[in-house]
């Protein structure tokens, strides 16, 4: 049996860092401060947003149906808001954290308005990041966390939601639904139904995807995993660009052009450029 903690774990975040560029990929998921023996991450005020509105609602799965939407949602927003609060979350100054918190107040109120999909039955993993062996024989294992499962009673089925807090539209071929749907197939025994987002910046509530094709979305994701391994075998990680703008803000950090702010919730160091 192979260990688990030395296979290669890739994610759907992972992933869309090696697509833009293998070094960005190594300095965000696997160079360590040689100090700190962490990794690094930048923070936005987007990335602050996004975490705090995420933790809220996903934070919900562990009420009961009936109770989830008796909870004071604006002040469990509150509480989280205080944990990215100030440079901690990227932000530079108070009218700038003031307009992202309000950006955020608007999302939850959005989710008090539209309780629905809340108040129905849900299925909770059994990990808190769900992964499985995609190739045992290469040793590489996909993992990640979907933001909402409702279960469908009257035909045993489940449904994925997840909360998007950007401006942005996830585009078509992204490889979110695919890892998503891979997860939920080896990872619990309930058949996908349905899949949606929920854009909530906008007044649009649930926006249905078409479900990806297992075996295409297995092969596919595979293939990246074993190129994702022969570059961290041959230590192949540099831009093709020569230096493009994914891998340059990173680059920053290591030339000492970035602001430290602390420690994030991953234990990485987070820094603001």
């Amino acid at each position: 049996m192979i260990d688990k903690y030395k296979a290669v774990w890739i994610s759907h975040s992972s992933l869309g860092d090696y697509l833009k560029c293998p070094r960005l990929y190594y300095l965000h998921n696997v160079y360590k401060d040689p100090k700190t023996r962490r990794k690094m991450s930048i923070v936005t005020p987007y990335m602050s947003l996004g975490i705090a509105v995420h933790n809220v609602l996903e934070g919900l799965v562990v009420y009961k149906a009936e109770d989830r939407m008796k909870q004071d949602l604006h002040d469990l927003y509150e509480k989280e808001w205080e944990k990215v609060s100030g440079t901690i979350g990227g932000f530079t100054d108070f009218e700038q954290e003031k307009d992202f918190k309000e950006r955020g107040t608007m999302m939850i109120q959005r989710a008090i308005d539209n309780p629905e999909l809340f108040t129905d039955k849900t299925i909770k993993m059994k990990e808190e990041l769900p992964h499985f062996f995609i190739s045992e024989e290469e040793g590489i294992i996909l993992c990640g966390k979907i933001d909402w499962i409702r279960y469908v009673e009257k035909t045993d089925t489940v449904e994925l939601y997840d909360f998007k807090t950007g401006m942005n539209k996830e585009d078509d071929g992204s490889l979110q639904l695919p890892i998503y749907t891979l997860l939920m197939k080896y990872c619990q025994k309930r058949e996908v139904s349905a899949a949606y987002y929920w854009y909530l910046q906008s007044d649009d509530t649930f926006i249905q995807k078409e479900l990806p094709d297992l075996d295409e979305s297995y092969k596919k994701v595979l293939e990246l995993g074993k190129k994702v391994k022969a570059t961290r075998e041959n230590n192949a990680y540099d831009c093709p660009k020569g230096g493009c703008h994914d891998c340059e803000q990173y680059e920053k950090i290591l030339r000492g052009e970035a602001e430290y702010v602390g420690v994030g919730g991953y234990n990485q160091d987070l820094y603001i450029i």
